[in-house]
């Protein structure tokens, strides 16, 4: 849709644009009104902020202007110094591990979800598994995290659980090997029902004609889900990809926080946390603003480019 009136609104001369362009408003006012509120915490949040990335090419000091005669530019400086640092190797490692764990396994699994969701023809079990698998999304990091920890420690549930089937009781929280399965399982626990959500509505708008006449040429619920659904659904799909590639190196640092340690830092320490540690704990604000807007960077370059993959592959895209 918004490309038709893309093509149309090219079309049309300068005079007519104003014309189309205020009809469009005034046609669709009640929308706008709606997404207003939206747009304003959207730009009082996250756009004004954006002032401060300034502080990123100077040695700031706290309490000091961001704009005055006593602000000392330093241009580049703190860009070189995060990406020749000591720890800038093993942070981008770990950042893009645990995000391509949740990359692969955290994207599919609402997928999956929704797809098996769609076989399940008991309606009430069906509401019931919905509305269990949503639940945790609204539970507090902080809660699922502390979760997380008693089930995990030497004498948890899910630890004493594995010491009966024969496994060595051990805090499984502070080795290396097993932090990345831990953070990437407590993702998706957390996040693939209320991902599903909109897989799901998108599944239920699908022309039902279409498996009826599917099932007369004999096709079983594989081939239905392969040759209707997922073409369905594939809108969504890209787009949510896209999204999930261009946060490649944005991390849920809350949740690496709750449950990191020093005895992790080698597999668990991301970009997030990294930042944290310098800009929060030791008081090196331009130093971590520089370390955020090369995240930021970066991840709108691979945004860009995911976008304009999918819009050659799929023919969907944000823009």
């Amino acid at each position: 849709m918004a490309r038709v009136i893309g093509q149309i609104y090219k079309s049309l001369n300068s005079k007519n644009r104003i014309k189309y362009g205020r009809d469009v408003i005034k046609e669709n006012r009640q929308i706008y009104l709606l997404m207003l509120p939206s747009i304003l915490l959207i730009f009082i949040f996250c756009y004004i902020p954006m002032y401060g990335l300034v502080i990123s090419f100077q040695d700031y000091v706290p309490g000091s202007s961001f704009l005055g005669a006593d602000v000392e530019w330093v241009g580049f400086k703190w860009f070189i110094k995060f990406v020749t640092g000591p720890y800038f190797i093993r942070i981008i490692k770990n950042t893009l591990v645990l995000s391509g764990l949740n990359l692969i396994f955290g994207f599919s699994a609402p997928i999956a979800f929704a797809l098996l969701l769609d076989q399940i023809h008991h309606h009430r079990y069906k509401k019931f598994v919905q509305t269990a698998s949503y639940m945790p999304y609204f539970v507090s990091m902080v809660v699922v995290a502390g979760m997380v920890i008693s089930f995990l420690d030497v004498d948890g549930m899910i630890t004493n659980f594995l010491k009966a089937l024969g496994f060595e009781a051990q805090n499984y929280l502070v080795m290396t090997s097993a932090f990345p399965w831990i953070y990437t399982i407590t993702n998706i626990w957390k996040g693939f029902g209320f991902g599903s959500i909109l897989y799901c509505s998108i599944i239920s708008s699908i022309d039902p004609g279409l498996y009826e006449s599917a099932k007369m040429d004999g096709a079983n619920r594989w081939k239905q889900v392969w040759h209707i659904t997922l073409p369905g659904i594939r809108s969504v799909i890209a787009i949510n990809l896209i999204m999930m590639v261009g946060s490649v190196l944005s991390t849920n640092t809350e949740l690496v926080l709750l449950l990191y340690s020093p005895a992790t830092y080698n597999v668990s320490d991301v970009i997030g946390t990294y930042t944290y540690r310098l800009g929060i704990l030791d008081g090196q604000f331009s130093y971590s603003a520089a370390a955020g807007l090369f995240t930021s960077i970066i991840g709108f370059s691979l945004t860009f480019a995911a976008n304009k993959i999918s819009n050659k592959m799929t023919g969907f895209g944000l823009w």
